[in-house]
């Protein structure tokens, strides 16, 4: 059975880039515009893993980590942050919430790939 992920991104463009290379790789996708539809996309079960943006508009992705941390279907499946943000500070506060990953944008669809392989297998 196909792994499930939930990819969190205000930018259609992303949302269909990242789909369409987690779906070429064999995953099922589930896609939202933002935290707040996040949280509601949530609602469809457990994922096996979970991909967000950091800046988002209605609820950015901290506190979409925090929501999902609370959420008891997902609150154990690892998420990556997939964003512009590269502070220190900022991937601090992103593992401090949850994060178990940081990829900075621009990124290579492979790298996403070889982290969710490694993160919950193919």
């Amino acid at each position: 059975m196909a792994k499930k992920i939930l990819f969190v991104d205000d930018s259609a463009s992303m949302r269909q880039v990242v789909g369409m290379a987690l779906k070429t790789a064999g995953y099922t996708v589930a896609t939202a515009v933002d935290g707040k539809d996040g949280v509601t996309k949530l609602g469809q079960g457990r994922f096996d893993a979970i991909i967000t943006d950091l800046n988002m508009p209605n609820m950015n992705g901290i506190e979409f980590i925090k929501a999902i941390k609370q959420h008891p279907a997902n609150k154990f499946a690892p998420i990556v942050m997939l964003t512009t943000e590269s502070s220190a500070a900022m991937k601090q506060q992103g593992q401090a919430a949850g994060a178990k990953v940081w990829v900075v944008k621009p990124f290579k669809p492979d790298q996403l790939l070889m982290v969710l392989k490694k993160l919950i297998g193919s």
